[in-house]
């Protein structure tokens, strides 16, 4: 004898008859599974955030002096300085807010990911970048604007 049986012999009126395993390969109520996009950007975000932890601590790494092949942080140029200060604090501040998945850590990364670009372009020696590292930043920016764009449009 089972333990729905058992129970239900004794007046237990908690115990509730149980779905057969098989109920999902029944034909009855059948749902189109759709692509769940504001879930790819929650697990994007999430990801884009543990890049952006690991950016923001070599920053810290090199401001604190912790990596030899960047030389002591006191020797450097001052617009070398304030451009690895100026990213070791947005980095890490983008980096939270695109955990929480929130909308102010969106804007934060972007105007990080902006201001990183512009670095390159208007002041290339204050910071070290590569053409890899640059496309790969506007491939995640572009992602990020399709992926918020394609949620923004589901139905609830």
């Amino acid at each position: 004898m089972s333990f729905q049986q058992e129970h239900a012999q004794s007046g237990d009126s908690r115990v509730r008859e149980l779905p057969p395993r098989d109920v999902a390969l029944q034909t009855g109520d059948v749902r189109e599974r759709t692509f769940r996009w504001d879930l790819a950007l929650v697990w994007f975000m999430r990801l884009v955030a543990v890049l952006w932890l690991a950016k923001g601590l070599t920053y810290w790494a090199i401001l604190l002096g912790v990596l030899p092949w960047a030389g002591p942080f006191e020797d450097q140029p001052l617009q070398w300085q304030s451009a690895v200060v100026y990213f070791a604090v947005i980095d890490l501040v983008a980096a939270v807010g695109l955990w929480l998945t929130s909308s102010w850590g969106g804007v934060i990364w972007l105007m990080a990911a902006m201001s990183y670009f512009l670095a390159v372009f208007v002041a290339s020696h204050a910071v070290v970048s590569t053409l890899p590292v640059l496309v790969t930043l506007g491939v995640l920016v572009v992602t990020y604007f399709l992926l918020s764009w394609q949620a923004s449009r589901i139905e609830t």
